[in-house]
Formats: structure tokens, sequence, C-alpha cells
């Protein structure tokens, strides 16, 4: 019930378009997956999110696991359907805590950062007042609750018996993501551990699909304890698109940092194991993220999905693109819309400021979002100074569509041959 299916390629570089089928849907790639993560898009209906051109969903599984639960959200019958959600979905493995709760903790330290950033130059470990709430060791992570301070352990068998409880599509092997200030020591110790809970996850994952498909075989030869299943009925075979019997793919997660030998090791050891598809993770400096990403991909298996992870820049968009990515996650087009701040063609920009207060104009005239279409420039910087609720849905709306719409229309540009005309024009105009 999962495929991965290449429509067409660039001769020239790593760009693609593809499909990917799930058993909830299809996703045409490339493809940017919309952040939920507490099983919901801040500020946004599920069907305000459909309509503003989303086609899957990623929900985060540390914060699912927490609050309310999994097993909660399992009765629920995974975390999509717990929310309305009707399309594809995902879950990414809470590795990215690891980073957040540990070695950033308390710290101005994204796992993206220029190498002109003061952050950067400072060794990861001497800085920071708050004791980390995560702490990784060769098993897995202890960790404290950001909500009430009790401890939990996870491991790669736990990671994975969580994400098949939240029911997604599509989940992620557990991993260690470090910061891109550690040094290529601490590295490689995390990558070897990345790598042997790589292996753990997939074995869980196996010995927990061999569970259900088990399941599966019973309903449909029936039993003495569960009656062979029917059209319809209580034992109906419409009952099998239960969540927790559907099956699930698995991607690996490639590590590595900044190191071109230890990205290129990661690439070739994953890529080796037998994975659906693979996500790109761990630290970037901002001017090497690119040739990081095409070491990968010139080395993991062409035929399974790429996925990078926690970008959303429209220039880093392009650039995995070209390189061949066909999905993107990343946070960002919401949260920086609950600020005031939207895309354009001709770059971003921030409501909060003065011109836009008799601005009786949209967002962009040629954009056929919601908001868009029914609001002006001058009403949305009223509800953000005003400090209405709506102001953040509204915004959403628009820079979810605009996300959404700019890596279809990547997609539609690979399919003509026109991908690179595309981007040079777009380029030009955001970044003027």
């Amino acid at each position: 019930m999962f495929k991965f299916e290449i429509q067409k390629k660039l001769e020239s570089s790593l760009a693609r378009a593809g499909l990917i089928t799930t058993p909830h849907g299809e996703i045409q790639t490339p493809a940017f997956v919309t952040v939920g993560t507490k099983a919901s898009v801040k500020a946004l209906t599920p069907e305000q999110l459909r309509d503003a051109g989303a086609q899957v969903v990623l929900a985060n599984t540390y914060h699912l696991y927490l609050q309310p639960g999994d097993e909660l959200v399992r009765d629920a019958g995974g975390f999509a359907k717990f929310m309305n959600w009707k399309g594809p979905s995902m879950t990414d493995s809470g590795g990215f805590q690891v980073f957040s709760l540990g070695a950033a903790y308390g710290k101005e330290i994204s796992k993206v950062v220029s190498i002109t950033d003061p952050s950067f130059m400072i060794p990861e470990r001497s800085i920071g007042s708050e004791a980390p709430l995560a702490k990784v060791g060769n098993d897995g992570v202890s960790f404290r609750s950001h909500l009430d301070g009790s401890l939990h352990y996870i491991t790669p068998e736990k990671s994975i018996e969580i994400q098949h409880n939240l029911g997604a599509d599509i989940i992620f092997a557990f991993d260690e993501c470090t910061s891109p200030t550690e040094n290529e020591r601490y590295q490689s110790e995390a990558l070897d551990r990345t790598h042997a809970w790589a292996k753990r996850s997939l074995e869980m994952h196996k010995k927990l699909e061999e569970q259900k498909a088990s399941q599966v075989q019973v309903a449909l030869q029936g039993s003495e304890n569960f009656p062979r299943l029917t059209p319809e009925g209580p034992y109906a075979m419409k009952n099998l698109q239960n969540p927790a019997l559907l099956p699930q793919a698995l991607f690996g997660i490639v590590q590595g940092g900044r190191s071109e030998v230890l990205r290129k090791k990661s690439a070739e050891i994953i890529g080796a194991m037998d994975f659906d598809g693979f996500g790109i993770g761990g630290s970037f400096a901002k001017e090497d993220m690119e040739t990081a990403v095409k070491w990968v991909n010139e080395i993991l298996p062409e035929g399974k999905p790429k996925h990078l992870l926690g970008i959303g820049e429209p220039e880093d968009l392009f650039m995995g693109v070209e390189n061949g990515v066909d999905l993107f996650d990343c946070v960002g087009p919401t949260r920086i819309a609950r600020n005031g701040s939207v895309f354009t063609k001709n770059g971003k920009i921030n409501l909060n400021n003065a011109r836009f207060v008799n601005l009786f104009e949209p967002l962009e005239s040629d954009c056929k979002c919601y908001t868009c279409t029914n609001y002006t420039s001058a009403y949305l910087s009223h509800l953000f100074r005003a400090k209405e609720m709506e102001a953040a849905t509204l915004a959403t709306i628009h820079n979810l569509h605009f996300i959404t719409k700019l890596v279809s229309d990547m997609r539609a540009s690979i399919i003509d041959g026109t991908f690179f005309e595309f981007k040079k024009d777009f380029l030009e105009n955001y970044n003027k």
C-alpha cells in the first residue's frame, strides 16, 4: 500500500517529479509537508488546511506521547482521524527533541546556523545556563517532560511503538539530531548511535508490521472468536481501514552534520538498510547545506523518496528539489504567520509595518488563496495590531497556500522542462 514512482527526471540535475501512494491517498512530489505538531495546524481547521493546498500533515511524536498520550490517540483511530484529517499523514521520530531539549536547551541555537552567527563559534557544551532536559545514552534518551517534569526514557523500539500507535502512513526511525556547533568527533559518535538505532527501529517496525499482518489474516480467514469478514456488519471489510491494521512505511534518517565524510558514510549505511524512504536530518551550516544534501542524494537509492527534515525557506526548497529532495517539512510558514510575516513573490513582508495600515489591496493581486481573494492588507494589519485571533488564521492560510503552490509549481516545471527558468525568475523577484 506504499509505493513511490518517479514520473519525470531532469537530466542536468537530481530533480525529479514523482508520486507517493499511501493508504490514505497520493502525494504528488515534490511536496511541502505541513506540520501539525500536536495533531493540529495552529490557527487552521483541517478543512482550511486542505483548501490552502496541503497534501500531507506531519505530527510530532514527542508532543503527542506526552499529551494526550499515544495510546489514547491509537484508541481514537490514529492522529489523522483524531484531528479529522483525511489525507496522507506522517510522524517524526522524536529525534529532534534530542537536540532541542538537550544540546540546544536554553540556548539560541537552531539546526541551521550561518557560520557568521556568534553562536556558531562557541563550543556547544560550554554555553547556556539552563540544565538540559534530555540526556543521550547509547541505548536511548532520557528526558524530563517540559509539561510537568516527569521522567521518560525513549529507545528506538519505544519511538517506533509510539509511532505505530499514532497511526501515520509514513514514520521515521529514531535518530540523534546534533547541533551544527558540535565538533566532528562528537558528530561521529552520534552517527554511530544513529546507525545502531536505525537498525533497531527497522527491526521493531518489521515485528509490529508482522503482528498487524497476522491480525488481518485472522480477520480475513475468520475464526471462532473473530468471524470471517463480510461486506457489511460489525466485521465488515471496511474495518480493516483502522490505522491500527494498516501498513506503515518507515524512513531511515541520514545524519553527519557538516562533514562530507560522515554524511557520505551515513548515506551508504542507511541507504543499504531496507527502509521505504529516507530523511535527511541533523544540522547544517546555511552556507554548505546544498553540498551536504547533494552528497547524500547522490548515494541514496534513486528509487526511494527523500525527505529534507525541518527546511522551508523558498530558496532552500529550490535547492532541495534541484538536488533530489521529494518532501520537505517546516514549522516556518505557520510560525512566522502568527507573528505577522507573510511570503510574497517579492519577498517576505511584515504586516505590523506602518505602510500596510492604509493599503486597501490584497497581499498579492494574483494570489488565489482565500485570504487574498477576500481581504485587504489593511484589514490584516488591523487584526495584528488589535491582536485578534483571526489575524493568525488569515496569514497562515496565505503562507501555506504560497509555499505549497510554490513547490507544486516546481513539480510542474520539472514535468515541462522549465525548472531552471522558473527558479531563476522566482528568485530574482523574491530577493529584490
